[in-house]
């Protein structure tokens, strides 16, 4: 890869970990890797209320991260980036998943 190839994919990686650096956004996008979810939904599990959700939606939607979806006065929304995607099922994996389970016990291990 070409020095400025690597710039420019750089600057794309420094606005995605900017946009994932809120931890409100981060949960909701977490919560968007399950499937399409309301502004209700999404605001009862991160205990926040729905103006709060609807702006950090309006930042992603904005970004072109997350698509919305009208029923009624029921607005849904769902991932649209395969990219986002696969980084949040990464970061779970790590974080959330087996890697952090077994991070944990090897660390109960080394206390003993």
């Amino acid at each position: 890869m070409k020095i400025n190839e690597m710039n420019t994919a750089a600057d794309g990686v420094c606005e995605m970990m900017t946009l994932l650096s809120n931890k409100r956004r981060l949960m909701i996008l977490c919560l968007l890797t399950e499937g399409e979810k309301s502004v209700g939904e999404l605001a009862e599990a991160i205990g926040a209320r729905d103006t709060v959700v609807s702006q950090q939606l309006a930042v992603l939607r904005r970004e072109r991260i997350v698509k919305p979806r009208r029923d009624g006065q029921t607005m849904f929304y769902r991932i649209v980036r395969e990219d986002v995607g696969k980084l949040l099922d990464h970061l779970y994996e790590i974080y959330c998943g087996g890697a952090a389970i077994t991070k944990e016990i090897e660390n109960d291990s080394e206390k003993s």
